[in-house]
């Protein structure tokens, strides 16, 4: 395990503060460094503590925490609208029905809340506590801009348009262009598939429904030697709930391995896959993945920051828009 306080990792750490701050769109929107510095203190040393203490206890909220923000932003902005409890809320549509790790949010916001009441948002909550799931990890951290406020709207309906596992490359291209990111942020943010887990139901026909294209029946673009070793954990007709590592060998790290399993054709989902398979972004995909080195390389972790930094302005509302909310999962 890489020591936290070597050189390298923190000549990483310095070169990612430098460039999420320098960003021009970390501080879009309203949002800004050292937006609590007066008011709440010691926000971001009270959500790490909460996500750290659950992570100690279930490791697995750090992918949940991190696709969580990630559905948040993609719907309605980051504005926390994936927290709100109801019928019809965004938290119920099929898309967010797999999402964990609520609790998580309500802990830190409930501590929060005790230490400086009424002045943080959930949605900057969710935000910080992506980051930390990273970190938490053995990724590296970024400096989060804050200062966003949480919404009051959030409807199922508003989901139709998340990216998902079957979508093409200029599917997910143009979903991304509509939030302002480009594809270099597509194969980036993606990436966070580094943790966590799928649920076999979600790429089950890729191990057996190709009987006219392979001799296996298996998609053409896993590699061969995969099959039989997913085949066992999703059998047809199977368990489609049970669980699959994202990044084979490396599920609980956050680190670039995760490219070189869709080099080697040993990608989970179809829509990860593409990414080494399709031209648009086969490139930048060989570059995390070390095909390409030198100058025209690319480092995951810096690279990540930077993308997250961009996603989490997305939509925000700052000022007088949308309010702060006294519980993550009910408007005021």
């Amino acid at each position: 395990m890489k020591s936290t306080t070597s050189p390298s990792f923190l000549l990483v750490l310095l070169l990612i503060t430098l460039i999420v701050i320098l960003t021009p769109t970390a501080q879009a929107q309203g949002t800004r460094f050292g937006f609590y510095a007066r008011t709440c203190p010691n926000v971001e040393s009270i959500v790490r503590t909460t996500v750290q203490s659950h992570f100690q206890s279930d490791p697995t909220v750090a992918p949940a925490l991190l696709r969580m923000h990630f559905h948040d932003c993609f719907v309605q902005g980051c504005d926390a609208s994936i927290l709100i409890n109801g019928p019809n809320t965004e938290k119920s549509a099929f898309p967010n029905r797999l999402l964990r790790g609520f609790d998580v949010i309500d802990d830190a916001k409930k501590k929060v809340e005790a230490a400086c009441a009424g002045v943080v948002s959930c949605a900057d909550i969710l935000t910080l506590a992506a980051r930390d799931s990273v970190a938490l990890t053995k990724g590296v951290g970024w400096p989060v801009p804050l200062g966003r406020r949480d919404g009051t709207v959030s409807l199922a309906s508003d989901t139709d348009n998340l990216p998902a596992f079957s979508d093409s490359i200029q599917v997910q291209v143009q979903k991304f262009a509509d939030k302002g990111l480009n594809a270099q942020d597509l194969v980036t943010l993606v990436g966070g598939h580094t943790i966590g887990t799928a649920s076999c139901q979600f790429f089950i026909n890729r191990l057996y429904n190709f009987s006219t294209t392979t001799a296996t029946g298996a998609d053409p673009t896993i590699d061969p030697a995969f099959v039989p070793q997913l085949r066992a954990l999703c059998p047809q007709n199977g368990d489609g709930s049970r669980r699959v590592a994202l990044d084979t060998g490396s599920q609980n790290t956050f680190d670039d391995s995760y490219f070189k399993n869709l080099k080697n054709g040993r990608g989970i989902l179809e829509s990860d896959q593409k990414l080494w398979t399709d031209p648009a972004t086969r490139t930048i995909a060989q570059r995390y993945s070390g095909t390409i080195r030198g100058l025209f390389g690319l480092r995951f972790n810096v690279e990540f920051a930077r993308s997250m930094v961009k996603m989490s302005n997305i939509g925000v509302k700052t000022g007088s828009q949308g309010e702060i909310r006294t519980v993550c999962t009910a408007v005021n």
